[in-house]
């Protein structure tokens, strides 16, 4: 039975623990925005967090979508 390829994003998921790492802070930041999020009032530090952690989350969002592009990069390359 011929073996699928498989994806660069499905080969980062289950094989680099950098990615995975990233992606565990990704969804832990947007757990606590949504926490944020239900507040009808911020606080000022609530603000600052909120703030804080919107531009980390974009951090991470960006490496995780570099490590996909290198990684499609590697397997487009023989």
């Amino acid at each position: 039975m011929p073996h699928e390829p498989v994806s660069p994003i499905h080969e980062l998921v289950h094989g680099d623990e950098e990615y995975r790492q990233l992606e565990a802070q990704h969804h832990d930041y947007e757990s606590r925005l949504g926490e944020l999020a239900d507040k009808a009032v911020l606080s000022d530090e609530e603000q600052v967090e909120e703030t804080t952690l919107k531009k980390k989350k974009l951090q991470i969002k960006d490496r995780l979508q570099e490590m996909v592009r290198r990684g499609q990069g590697a397997v487009a390359q023989p």
